[in-house]
């Protein structure tokens, strides 16, 4: 049987990644697919870029990935944006929006945030029966690996919190969770498929989620002399899980 880690936004937290990383070694997994948010909110978005580009078979498109690259009228933005070269943005344009593979019989799709669109942002804690089975669909941003084939299984990221969810009829639909950004739980949260990796042939197949603490305090001390703006805003995610603007008092 084989492993597959599957992480998802990172989100310039390097120290949290290289928690994960080291994790995923012990666990004696070889292969790592990425389903985007590499970059933005934490301060070391290239060091995470770089390490990401090393050790990961697949990296689809997040949707930092993509805006990151386009003019925006914002300080955090463009102090983002300084951290990366030419280079580094020609990367993040070159990313396919999806990976499509076979895994011990079922047919698995992955992509940052729906098939719709990387911006397309999809609760199922509150979505539709529609919604869901639209994550389902050939879009015009997918290419199946056959003509008209639909996946039995949809992993995404985007946000921030991690499930497993049976869909009707006989498919399933899970979230990575966030390795650097996690909202729903403290700590990094990613997920190992297990399964015969490319076979076509029905066998034993199962998603594991794994939440694994690291060191918070570390990773804020090194976005403060960095100079990261938006410090208090990453703080707030990173120690209470509580997204960017809203509001303490909820």
């Amino acid at each position: 049987m084989d492993k597959i880690a599957v992480i998802s936004d990172i989100h310039g937290n390097l120290t949290a990644l290289e928690a994960v990383l080291d994790d995923i070694e012990i666990r004696d997994i070889h292969t790592i697919l990425c389903l985007g948010d590499l970059i933005g909110k934490g301060p070391n978005s290239k060091k995470v870029l770089e390490l990401i580009r090393e050790k990961c078979e697949v990296v689809v498109l997040g949707n930092w990935d993509d805006f990151i690259r386009k003019p925006i009228d914002s300080s955090e933005i463009v102090w983002q944006q300084n951290q990366l070269d030419e280079g580094d943005m020609a990367y993040l344009g070159s990313l396919p929006y999806h990976y499509d593979f076979y895994m011990s019989g079922k047919y698995v799709r992955l992509f940052h945030a729906s098939a719709k669109s990387v911006y397309h942002r999809v609760f199922p804690m509150g979505a539709s029966i529609e919604e869901l089975q639209d994550m389902f669909a050939n879009t015009e941003w997918i290419v199946p690996l056959e003509d008209g084939a639909a996946p039995d299984v949809v992993g995404y990221g985007d946000i921030h919190a991690a499930l497993i969810q049976p869909i009707y009829p006989q498919r399933m639909l899970f979230n990575a969770g966030s390795v650097g950004n996690s909202l729903d739980m403290r700590g990094a949260t990613y997920c190992i498929l297990h399964g015969v990796y490319q076979s076509k042939e029905a066998a034993p197949f199962s998603i594991e989620l794994v939440r694994l603490p690291y060191d918070i305090e570390k990773e804020l001390l090194i976005a403060k002399e960095m100079g990261l703006p938006g410090l208090e805003a990453y703080e707030l995610e990173l120690r209470e899980c509580r997204y960017r603007g809203r509001p303490k008092s909820e």
